[in-house]
């Protein structure tokens, strides 16, 4: 679990430092540029169709873990527009809170 938390840790790392890179290149105009590259139909956009596919999947996998209560249905939006800057804490915070039981970390109460 230690390997495990250490690469959440890692990668939240570096994406956090490339996305502060974009950011100072780029602004904040993400949305535009998102969707733009989905109505051309090239593979840019194929590419954030897909990984548009993997964050709803991610929020819903979030509200339903948190069995939609409060925090869950907070959490959900959170985790539809963070993308792996949240699943990547929330993950790293979730091991750490049941003691590396990947179980209850997939599962929550429903484990």
């Amino acid at each position: 679990m230690a390997s495990f938390r250490a690469l959440l840790a890692a990668l939240w790392v570096v994406l956090v430092g490339y996305t502060a890179l974009v950011i100072a290149r780029h602004g904040l105009n993400l949305v535009p540029i998102f969707f733009g590259d989905m109505a051309r139909l090239a593979w840019p956009g194929q590419f954030n169709l897909d990984f548009l596919c993997f964050l709803i999947l991610s929020a819903t996998w979030t509200a339903w873990r948190e069995r939609f209560s409060a925090r869950g249905l907070l959490l959900a939006p959170v985790a539809l527009l963070g993308g792996a800057g949240f699943l990547l804490p929330y993950l790293f915070y979730l091991t750490a809170e049941v003691r590396g039981d990947m179980r209850r970390v997939l599962l929550g109460r429903h484990a």
